[in-house]
């Protein structure tokens, strides 16, 4: 589902690029990724570089964002556990020059995946969301042949 087109009449022009920005990317936890990146972790409101310097516009950009990070992440949680092992591969693949193993050992010690989680999300959907990607890392980590978490790092 494209939310972004969907909220295209609402959005100005200042923010058409993090729109464009997020149509470019092919997988729904890249997509999760990038709008969780756009999230002010001090201020839990979301900012992009092309938003205009009024705090009222500031403002409608992050509500606008907002919904489409609860939007996006709710049809992740949707998503049966196969189809997103395979959506993580088309992400994990799209990465380039990563050694996969070190990707896998650093998710496993960090856990990143649960800064994905939109701040008005909780209870049960944040849940499946964290043990559902917890499974899947637990059968990525045997395809990539990790061990276990590196405590190097």
């Amino acid at each position: 589902m494209d939310v972004a087109a969907k909220l295209a009449p609402e959005i100005d022009g200042s923010e058409s690029l993090w729109v464009r920005d997020l149509t470019l990317i092919e997988s729904a936890y890249g997509k999760l990724c990038y709008l969780a990146g756009l999230r002010n972790q001090d201020t839990g409101r979301y900012e992009h570089y092309s938003s205009s310097s009024s705090l009222v516009s500031n403002l409608v950009a992050s509500r606008t964002i907002k919904r489409v990070h609860e939007a996006i992440f709710r049809d992740w949680v949707a998503l049966k556990l196969e189809k997103k092992k395979a959506d993580i591969e088309l992400y994990i693949s799209g990465i380039g020059q990563v050694d996969k193993a070190d990707l896998i050992d650093a998710w496993l010690r960090l856990t990143p995946y649960k800064n994905l989680v939109p701040a008005s999300v909780q209870g049960p959907e944040r849940h499946k969301h964290i043990s559902d990607f917890e499974a899947i890392l637990g059968l990525l980590k045997n395809v990539y042949g990790v061990a276990s978490p590196s405590q190097d790092a």
